[in-house]
């Protein structure tokens, strides 16, 4: 019998810890990529304009609860389980997008609204695809935010386009894309005909095209 309350025991005890520890990454004062990844969701809504620190500050907080208060949710200033729901972040603790990150996920998000604003869907998901066969290409960063800013590599970094707010359609499109799913057939490269001036990304073998984009090896 005591044995079974030993067991018991050692089981809450492991629950409360959790319960501590994830509750911990979204309250004040707390400093995380899941803070970042936080504050990225809030700032490209509008409800955060301060600098993404990775910081749980006062500025944080009150976008939080706006955005609670916006959207239903129980206003506490307190990024828990539903709220992270509601801004397309996993728990931290529970998160688990293939291997990548939440702030790898939401800045893949941001990199296919920001390219394939307006493209059909499929086109969406297979730039998030491009991205990613990016990552296991030799010729390319190993990392995605290495692909995401490498010099040159996506002109709507300078253009400001990357800054807009990120539409639900490009979440859904990373995650697919993230789980495996690539309309692009493995392309490395893809580019507008209509808009493109570079003759080099011409030459290159085209795989598909899917509205205003071709992908290519």
């Amino acid at each position: 019998m005591k044995r079974y309350f030993k067991i018991i025991f050692t089981v809450f005890i492991m629950l409360l810890l959790f319960s501590v520890c994830a509750s911990a990454l979204s309250k004040m004062g707390s400093r995380s990529e899941e803070v970042r990844s936080i504050q990225q969701a809030l700032k490209s809504r509008g409800y955060y304009k301060g600098n993404i620190d990775g910081i749980f500050g006062t500025a944080t907080k009150n976008a939080v609860t706006a955005f609670q208060r916006d959207n239903g949710l129980k206003v506490d200033g307190i990024a828990g389980k539903e709220t992270l729901k509601a801004l397309n972040i996993a728990d931290a603790n529970l998160n688990s997008y293939g291997g990548y990150s939440s702030a790898d996920y939401e800045l893949l998000a941001r990199i296919i609204s920001a390219e394939a604003r307006g493209e059909p869907y499929l086109g969406q998901v297979a730039v998030g695809a491009v991205v990613l066969n990016r990552i296991e290409h030799p010729s390319f960063p190993d990392t995605l935010s290495g692909v995401v800013y490498q010099r040159g590599a996506f002109s709507c970094l300078n253009d400001g386009q990357f800054y807009e707010p990120i539409s639900d359609s490009a979440y859904k499109a990373a995650s697919d894309a993230i789980n495996g799913l690539d309309p692009s057939g493995g392309a490395i490269y893809y580019y507008n005909p209509a808009k493109s001036t570079n003759k080099w990304i011409f030459s290159r073998p085209v795989i598909t095209t899917i509205g205003d984009h071709r992908f290519c090896s």
